[in-house]
């Protein structure tokens, strides 16, 4: 293992052929501070910082952190020898659709084109590669905007909570009024996907690899697929599905054993999942439906053109797809196409359906509201279209992730306006950890609350805290204020 002194700095690179990984890591330790700068080679890149009881501690946690890079294939490199790669990530082509066009109730243009959706009880929520996430009312009204680092790849729903992951490798809470981050994924992983499900964090990546993470932002297991190129990945329950060149693969949640794996014709380009049943989108065009249970195939969707993204109606009676040919489709449970529409706003990189209402963000940055309703439908197949509505949003103001929190007396606490629950922070065995101080709940749960603002012994006024769904844990929810 390298071995780092007390004071110096470590820099290290790891750069494959063929278009792979190209980044560096450099440890640099000053006294009892660690300063860890990674990134791509050729850029500045991002700085963690942190402080330790003594220099002996400081120089051991530089020299584990560079140990864990050398075993992954970083080597000491002279900085400025190996210049900038371009970025590749998830590089599509849409082209335009020939089919008749779709009944568009709204289109909000974001700016810049849109992998991240989620569609909510009250929200739309659109998140594009300037880093723009925005909050549209279902009838295409805009109430509010975040500007995250750029390259907003997806928006997941885990429960109550809401999480946007982007290109600097961190995934974003934003259930309260500023984005925290929730999860640092490592900087060794170039991220295509993510999904999370009671707290646990799976990530896909343009290698083919799974890795998934913890509630506390720990890892927990990493595996290598058959394929490269993993776009798809779903967590639920006891089950993580990754979808890849290869094919899709189940593997257990906790342990990372395989569970199955299903060839299918093409390279998994997206994925979605309902109770009992997971849908992969290929670049040959098909959808597949299989079985949770064990892989099996039971039912095929045929698209005219590689799919870009699916997603199903709750009932399963109807399955949506989008093709990189700027059309939608819906298909019956069976694999009777019912319909095929252009969208007039680019090719569907993600899609959701809620209502009668299928949801789509675009190549060209457009969040799109599609009336599928079966009477919508036969109008716009007879040229018969709704007015469109274009929305606009200049006058939202954006928030930025912080990791400043405001502060309110204790004295306060309980008292009409201060409502809330405290939670401590506290140090155990090395590592800072967030328990609650307010009676009615488990003293020895642990919560999960962002890594950037715990400060050892400091105490914290929360909107509220809610259990894990599996009873492991407790959950932050809402604004976080600090008690002085």
């Amino acid at each position: 293992m390298t071995g780092v002194a007390t004071t110096g700095t470590t820099y290290l690179e790891l750069s494959e052929e063929g278009g792979g990984a190209h980044k560096f890591y450099e440890v640099r330790v000053q006294g009892l501070e660690v300063t860890i700068r990674f990134g791509r080679i050729g850029e500045q890149g991002q700085l963690r910082s942190s402080t330790f009881p003594s220099t002996e501690k400081a120089a051991a946690a530089a020299t584990r952190k560079v140990g864990e890079k050398v075993r992954k294939g970083y080597a000491p490199a002279v900085q400025g020898v190996r210049q900038a790669r371009a970025v590749s990530r998830r590089q599509i082509v849409s082209s335009r659709s020939t089919a008749t066009q779709a009944p568009v109730l709204w289109r909000f243009a974001s700016g810049a084109a849109a992998f991240g959706i989620y569609v909510g009880e009250e929200y739309a929520y659109v998140g594009n590669q300037r880093g723009d996430v925005y909050a549209l009312t279902h009838d295409g009204r805009v109430t509010g905007r975040f500007a995250l680092p750029e390259g907003v790849k997806c928006i997941v729903a885990d429960d109550f909570w809401l999480y946007a992951g982007c290109d600097d490798g961190r995934v974003y809470d934003l259930s309260g009024k500023i984005p925290r981050v929730a999860y640092e994924i490592a900087d060794d992983v170039d991220i295509y996907w993510l999904d999370i499900d009671d707290g646990v964090l799976g990530v896909s990546d343009r290698q083919g690899g799974i890795t998934t993470v913890d509630h506390e932002d720990e890892f927990q297991w990493s595996r290598r697929s058959r394929g490269d190129h993993g776009w798809m990945v779903r967590c639920s329950g006891e089950t993580v599905y990754h979808g890849h060149s290869g094919g899709v693969t189940a593997y257990g949640a906790h342990s990372g054993e395989p569970r199955w794996h299903t060839g299918i014709e093409g390279q998994v380009l997206f994925g979605w999942q309902e109770p009992g049943e997971v849908f992969a989108g290929t670049g040959r065009g098909w959808v597949y439906r299989l079985g949770k249970a064990d892989g099996a195939v039971r039912s095929r969707y045929r698209c005219d053109a590689a799919v870009f993204s699916c997603a199903t109606s709750p009932d399963g009676r109807y399955v949506f797809a989008g093709d990189n040919h700027s059309s939608v489709y819906c298909f019956a449970a069976d694999g009777t196409r019912l319909w095929k529409l252009g969208t007039g706003c680019g090719s569907a990189y993600s899609m959701q359906y809620r209502d009668e209402r299928l949801y789509i963000v675009t190549t060209d940055g457009s969040l799109a509201c599609i009336d599928a309703s079966e009477a919508a439908v036969r109008e716009a197949e007879q040229g018969r279209l709704p007015q469109r509505q274009d929305i606009k949003a200049s006058h939202v103001t954006a928030v930025a992730p912080s990791a400043q929190v405001e502060t309110v007396s204790a004295a306060v606490v309980g008292s009409a306006g201060a409502d809330g629950v405290v939670l401590e922070c506290v140090q155990e065995a090395g590592r800072l950890r967030v328990r609650v101080l307010s009676p009615g709940y488990d003293p020895e749960l642990r919560v999960q609350f962002p890594k950037e603002i715990r400060t050892p012994g400091a105490r914290y006024l929360v909107t509220e805290v809610r259990p894990s769904a599996g009873g492991g844990f407790y959950r932050a929810r809402g604004d976080i204020r600090r008690l002085l």
